[in-house]
């Protein structure tokens, strides 16, 4: 089969995702590339109920080579981030906190040092229509120099060097849009400044890195 290994670890990934709550139902997607070739998610099939052979195999272009299943109807926002970054893994999830912020501000604030994980503040794009060519326009200019934007309205979407590592940065993702969510309710959060951020984020970009390789 096709990238076997790949449609297995996506699988896995997803319903970590599922249980994590970082995704509702049949939403969000997930991404691996090797090569020219992306295992990616079917549209519309429940998480629970996949099997490797319904994993979809598509081209960097998106045409459909492989699986039974239309594929994710994101296809063009996971093809443009492959084909603009170094990414080897997409994850895009619907988690509550993230989904909130993205309908509130147009980028998180300095509220937490781990954002350099993810790259710095992450900023939200505009709305664009589920599945379109000009939501993964937005979602890619928004994520200029970064690992993760917020989708307005819609969701979040990260990615990695593996899907590890993709993954981990949806879950940091949605707890920094958590604090900043919950410390707004209690009033004005205190925000770090540039120079107080940029003094610890070569140190936590370099976090974890030897634990997320696999």
């Amino acid at each position: 089969m096709l990238m076997q290994k790949q449609r297995e670890l996506i699988i896995e990934y997803c319903l970590r995702m599922l249980k994590d709550g970082l995704t509702v139902g049949t939403s969000g997607n997930v991404s691996v590339r090797v090569g020219e070739n992306i295992a990616i998610t079917p549209s519309g099939v429940d998480y629970e109920a996949l099997l490797p052979e319904n994993i979809c195999v598509i081209t960097l272009d998106g045409k459909h080579v492989d699986g039974p299943d239309k594929p994710s109807t994101e296809v063009p926002m996971h093809t443009v981030v492959y084909q603009n970054t170094d990414a080897q893994a997409v994850v895009h999830t619907h988690p509550v906190y993230a989904t909130v912020l993205g309908t509130l501000v147009d980028e998180i604030p300095r509220i937490h040092y781990m954002l350099a994980l993810l790259g710095g503040p992450v900023r939200v794009a505009p709305y664009a229509p589920f599945g379109t060519e000009e939501l993964a326009r937005n979602c890619i200019v928004a994520m200029k120099d970064r690992y993760a934007v917020l989708l307005q309205n819609h969701g979040a979407t990260t990615y990695g060097e593996t899907l590890a590592k993709a993954y981990s940065r949806s879950t940091y993702l949605e707890w920094l849009c958590r604090i900043y969510c919950e410390a707004k309710t209690l009033g004005e959060p205190r925000l770090l400044t540039a120079v107080e951020f940029d003094a610890v984020a070569g140190a936590v970009s370099a976090y974890g890195q030897a634990a997320s390789k696999g």
